[in-house]
């Protein structure tokens, strides 16, 4: 279903633009309403990718309106491309944090994926514009196995209305597990007494304490395990966490290494502590050496690509010289990975390495000679470096490739009208001036 409650506020201009003629505010709104509707038309038939277009040409005429964002992220979505959707939820929420359908957006978008951590504090959100969430917020918090959340919001539940069915059987669910958790706690602690050499009754105490949110006496079983066996490596995957929430650099840091380098810590737990460990490192940008450090530990041990995954990180944050670094790396691991070529060129041309943005992308013709948008990267940055002539070759070339894509058809006119300005060629300028006014 298509929804249009923001449309109504979504071409007041003539505020923002009082030094305007009239005729040009008229103009302007009439060309974003324009588009607007061309792109819930389009997404109406399911035709995403041109409802994305059409959506990015009302963005670049307004850049703050969170509709154009939010209705962005619902054609991403549809296309299950969940980055790029994420993304335009989450510029539609810092835009207007009072509009619950954005928040919506980004719970389909962790629902989907399954990312029910994510999902948390979105849905806690949620159940500020309708207590039915809670409900959503329960099944989350047993997922996650926060089950004295769980309780907690059954309980405020129940207190005002009767529970369903799903709910009763959480219910029954924690109850039972409350009846055999306390035997379970004395036999672990019983167990570290009589024999304190003994990791796993460590490991199972921490676990218990973590999901029952019991954050201190998990933190002092940690430390009692790293203090009675000093060659165990699952200890520092708890004190990490802890020194991190004490913003104990060194501390956090040396807990970090300890469980990255370890043989002995399942690959899972090593990216779960990675993303830990990068989010305190952006208010700490000191310790991104010590992330490089460690990265060679995660080579050759899974499928995942974990260059690709930070350079994701920093292209989705807008720090695109970081993103650059990882998205290179990256390459390198996987060169016919097409994902990370378009993303690495991308954030060439967003840091303006025009030099490494042409080299690179005539380099991966010979890979992909029929992918258009290598030309076009290779015209642009031939342009750039005033190149006219290599430029013109590249781009003509790759016109032929264009297949049903109006927006990247037309980047390639804007920059063979640039190469012949360059040229000073005004026949082949008119020629492309005139393709370009006819896409338009």
């Amino acid at each position: 279903m298509i929804r249009l409650f923001g449309f109504f506020f979504l071409f007041q201009i003539g505020f923002a633009q009082v030094q305007q003629e009239p005729d040009q505010i008229e103009t302007a709104s009439n060309e974003v309403e324009n588009n607007f509707y061309e792109a819930l038309k389009h997404k109406s038939m399911e035709n995403y990718d041109k409802a994305i277009v059409a959506l990015e040409k009302c963005i670049e005429k307004e850049t703050k309106n969170p509709e154009f964002y939010y209705q962005l992220g619902t054609n991403y979505l549809a296309l299950k491309k969940y980055p790029e959707a994420e993304l335009q939820f989450q510029k539609a929420v810092d835009l207007n944090p009072k509009q619950r359908w954005y928040w919506n957006g980004l719970y389909d978008v962790y629902y989907q994926t399954k990312d029910f951590n994510k999902a948390i504090p979105v849905v806690e959100k949620l159940t500020s514009f309708d207590v039915n969430m809670k409900e959503d917020l329960v099944s989350l918090y047993m997922n996650t196995s926060q089950f004295d959340k769980a309780k907690k919001v059954l309980d405020d539940i129940e207190n005002t209305s009767n529970l369903t069915k799903s709910m009763e059987m959480y219910k029954l669910q924690i109850q039972s597990m409350n009846k055999a958790t306390q035997p379970q706690v004395d036999v672990l602690l019983a167990g570290i007494k009589e024999n304190p050499k003994v990791e796993q009754n460590y490991i199972d105490l921490i676990l218990y304490y973590s999901t029952n949110n019991q954050e201190q006496k998990a933190f002092e079983t940690a430390k009692k395990l790293t203090e009675e066996i000093p060659t165990s490596d699952m200890g520092h995957v708890s004190l990490m966490k802890f020194y991190i929430t004490q913003n104990n650099i060194d501390r956090a840091t040396e807990s970090f290494k300890r469980v990255v380098k370890s043989g002995k810590v399942d690959l899972k737990i090593k990216h779960r502590v990675l993303n830990e460990y990068l989010i305190f490192a952006t208010k700490n940008t000191q310790l991104y050496s010590e992330i490089d450090a460690v990265l060679p530990y995660f080579d050759n041990q899974s499928g995942l690509n974990v260059y690709k995954e930070l350079a994701k990180y920093f292209y989705n944050k807008d720090q695109f010289k970081m993103a650059e670094k990882y998205f290179e790396k990256a390459i390198g691991k996987s060169t016919n990975d097409v994902e990370t070529i378009d993303l690495l060129l991308n954030t060439y041309d967003f840091n303006e390495s025009y030099d490494k943005m042409a080299k690179k992308a005539e380099e991966l013709i010979d890979l992909f000679p029929t992918k258009p948008n290598l030309y076009y990267y290779v015209g642009k940055g031939q342009n750039k470096l005033k190149n006219y002539k290599k430029a013109k070759d590249f781009l003509e070339m790759g016109l032929d490739y264009v297949v049903d894509n109006k927006n990247l058809e037309s980047g390639f006119y804007k920059q063979l009208i640039l190469t012949s300005e360059g040229l000073s060629d005004a026949k082949m300028k008119q020629t492309y001036q005139k393709r370009l006014d006819q896409i338009k």
